[in-house]
């Protein structure tokens, strides 16, 4: 089982794989700055070099960094979508130190623009900022559908992978919380959603998972995310999801409301249920 948790780069990249270690797990996610913005921290070369070795003798699956929640390639302000081609341009540039793993970001929200401007102005980044021998995955994130956020049905997101033309270096990051919030029965319907992203995506585009319960109910479009287990998805839901053939290779990764020893008792629940 690949699993790990959200944590903090502060303390250098080899600090983060013997963190994640120390918890139980085998790969990690990380903010590649500061998750409201801002500019990102020198490239330690050395410091990336010794997390590639350790994660090398230590069995670690993909690690997947995560851009800032400020990044909205579809906003309907021209300083804002600036600030989201410079710092996705600037962040897969870096991520090149770390070659074959992911980076993750959320569409964006399209602000009153409509669903299909939205689309528009994603696919068009993501034009701009892919480049043909660039070894990082790039994962658009499901989401729950608050507000005006585009990527919330399976459908919108094939739109903006369609419209891509260096689309083999596209994914998709499967959030549970985020799939249940927008409507998705994944607790009652999980083969049913999974052909559902099948038929609308493709199932080899999947290429990980968020693990996290969800505070509100099915098709709330809240995006508050609970504790494994203690949520409206549920410890048995999450044995299915971990256990589903389809997903359980992927990488799993924890972004619930923890401090790092609920992160390990999660793990350790999860890799209990794995079979």
């Amino acid at each position: 089982m690949i699993i790990g948790c959200h944590l903090s780069v502060s303390k250098g990249f080899e600090a983060m794989g013997k963190q994640a270690a120390k918890i139980g797990g085998n790969t990690f996610q990380f903010f590649t700055r500061n998750p409201r913005g801002g500019k990102a921290k020198e490239i330690d070369k050395s410091d990336i070099d010794a997390l590639i070795d350790f994660m090398g003798k230590n069995n670690f699956g993909k690690i997947l960094a995560h851009a800032p929640y400020t990044l909205n390639p579809c906003s309907n302000n021209e300083r804002t979508r600036e600030f989201a081609f410079e710092t996705m341009t600037d962040d897969l540039e870096r991520m090149e130190y770390l070659p074959g793993n992911m980076y993750n970001f959320h569409p964006g929200s399209h602000v009153g623009q409509g669903v299909e401007k939205g689309i528009e102005l994603i696919s068009g980044l993501l034009n701009k900022v892919l480049f043909k021998d660039m070894k990082t995955t790039v994962l658009l994130e499901t989401m729950a559908g608050k507000g005006s956020e585009v990527g919330s049905r399976f459908e919108e997101i094939n739109k903006i992978i369609s419209n891509v033309s260096l689309n083999d270096k596209l994914g998709v990051c499967l959030d549970t919380c985020h799939v249940f919030d927008a409507g998705y029965d994944i607790v009652n319907n999980l083969d049913g959603v999974l052909e559902n992203f099948d038929k609308a995506i493709g199932l080899n585009r999947l290429k990980a998972v968020h693990l996290n319960d969800s505070m509100n109910y099915l098709g709330c479009h809240k995006d508050r995310h609970q504790k494994i287990g203690k949520g409206a998805i549920g410890t048995e839901a999450f044995a299915r999801i971990i256990n589903h053939p389809t997903l359980k290779n992927l990488p799993f990764y924890l972004e619930t409301p923890n401090e790092l020893d609920g992160y390990a008792e999660e793990i350790s629940l999860l890799k209990s249920l794995y079979k």
